[in-house]
């Protein structure tokens, strides 16, 4: 029997990469869904125009006869194929979840959905644990960017597994995503020639190569179990360990500075920086795999040290001018510890 798997984003890099990858199974047929049409070639994949927020996405999975769906489709913005014409990231993010889910609940035929989460919604924080595991949450509620979208969705998730226990879930919350081909706020960071970090801190980094996100995406989709699990290569890195291993030369600031840096160096990037990632370049993230080995049945090819070491190939920095001019805008004494815990974290 052929099963057919409908993935949402196949317009950006990740969902095209998994529905040519899934399509290659000569018992799946893929349906891809995006509101831009693909910029390369889909293969056996048939591509649907249609946008997740609109009701539409119903008709969508109940004419092409959907058993799985793979919602790929909620991405940070800076994520190469993360903004959408016709609206924010956050509507796409969570109005397009409900929208989906609510065309799943109607779906008599559907049993299975996976949907790529983040382990932005644990937050980051110096009350973290070392290592958080799937039953934890975060410890101070994000009020905005990513990590309220992540919490949200998967919020949403739980309740349609809940009036749905039928169809098996598979939730997973994967680390900061590195690789040649990986274009995000955080891979921009990191190829910066010239690196600001938070003054007094160093933070905890684990890390998934774009190979084993692709490989877990697979698995799940064909293979997967019901639950919530972690995804993340083996070990942690701290920051200034990974800046030595690239090359760079950090730039520590005190809290706070990152946005008039911005504007002195004209580096729209930093912004997205100071606003999404600001609690995890302070604290970083440890994530227990524990239940995605011995679960789920996945193991990543990547330790975090390898995810790196293959990133750093590509890792060429761009242009950003003499490193003294950028020393001459970085302002003085550092900030109290607990004014940096204050700003807004990636999750």
């Amino acid at each position: 029997m052929t099963r057919v798997v409908l993935v949402t984003g196949v317009s950006g890099d990740l969902g095209g990469q998994v529905a040519r990858r899934l399509a290659a199974d000569p018992g799946v047929r893929v349906v891809g869904v995006d509101v831009v049409p693909p910029r390369g070639d889909l293969g056996r994949v048939t591509f649907v125009r249609a946008d997740i927020r609109n009701p539409v996405i119903a008709k969508v999975i109940a004419g092409e006869d959907v058993d799985t769906v793979a919602h790929l489709s909620v991405r940070p913005p800076g994520d190469r194929g993360a903004g959408r014409p016709g609206g924010s990231s956050k509507e796409h993010n969570v109005i397009g979840s409900m929208q989906l889910l609510a065309a799943c609940q109607k779906a008599p035929g559907l049993e299975r959905l996976v949907v790529r989460s983040s382990a932005a919604g644990y937050g980051a924080s110096s009350r973290d644990p070392a290592m958080f595991t799937e039953d934890l949450g975060p410890k101070r509620l994000p009020r905005a960017g990513y990590a309220k979208d992540v919490l949200e969705v998967e919020g949403y998730v739980r309740g349609f597994s809940r009036r749905r226990p039928d169809v098996a879930v598979t939730m997973l919350r994967t680390a900061e995503v590195v690789g040649p081909g990986v274009s995000s706020t955080f891979t921009d960071y990191l190829r910066l020639p010239v690196v600001p970090t938070l003054l007094g801190y160093d933070a905890r980094l684990q890390l998934l190569h774009e190979r084993d996100l692709l490989d877990v995406l697979h698995h799940a989709t064909l293979d997967g179990v019901h639950g919530t699990f972690n995804v993340a290569g083996d070990g942690v890195l701290m920051l200034s360990q990974v800046l030595r291993r690239l090359g760079r030369t950090p730039l520590p600031v005190p809290a706070g500075a990152l946005g008039p840096l911005a504007t002195a160096t004209r580096r729209p990037l930093l912004r997205r920086v100071q606003r999404e990632l600001t609690g995890y370049l302070t604290f970083g993230r440890g994530l227990d795999t524990t239940r995605m080995r011995e679960l789920l049945g996945f193991v990543p090819a990547y330790t975090t040290e390898q995810a790196l070491d293959d990133f750093a190939g590509s890792a060429r920095p761009g242009p950003w001018g003499p490193v003294a001019a950028l020393r001459r805008t970085s302002p003085g004494p550092a900030a109290p510890a607990g004014a940096v815990a204050s700003g807004a974290d990636r999750g």
